[in-house]
């Protein structure tokens, strides 16, 4: 039984990050958002939108393949929260909030990234089989 893609948690968890991080930059002042904000809202918004497009080429392979693009993505994201952070942009409490988020988020990509493989194992197996 196939689950939605709303209902996977990874993905509930890659949407609140890019709506916590707009929340965020939208706020900062024009050069701030010019140059970090942008980078950060688009990569935040590229995690989640590769696990979509990921989830809806219905091939393993081709799933896996964005989920690694979206993998990418939240290094990107964490690298320009890692320069928001040293150019005082972001105050305690949004680092905590962030990171609320992004800890659990990697381990959980990763699983996902080995439950396709799973599966693509076991249809390569009932292939086999036949």
């Amino acid at each position: 039984m196939t689950v939605g893609l709303e209902k996977l948690e990874v993905y509930q968890l890659a949407e609140m990050l890019a709506d916590l991080v707009w929340d965020i930059c939208i706020d900062w002042e024009w050069f701030a958002k010019d140059t970090v904000g942008k980078q950060l809202v688009k990569a935040a918004d590229s995690v989640g939108a590769n696990i979509a497009e990921g989830y809806g080429r219905y091939a393993f392979k081709e799933n896996i393949q964005f989920c690694y693009y979206a993998r990418g993505s939240l290094m990107k994201v964490k690298h320009f929260l890692r320069r928001a952070k040293k150019r005082k942009l972001l105050n305690s409490g949004q680092v905590s909030a962030l990171k609320e988020i992004i800890q659990p988020l990697a381990p959980k990509l990763n699983a996902y990234i080995r439950s396709i493989k799973i599966e693509l194992n076991r249809s390569k197996q009932m292939t086999n089989d036949h």
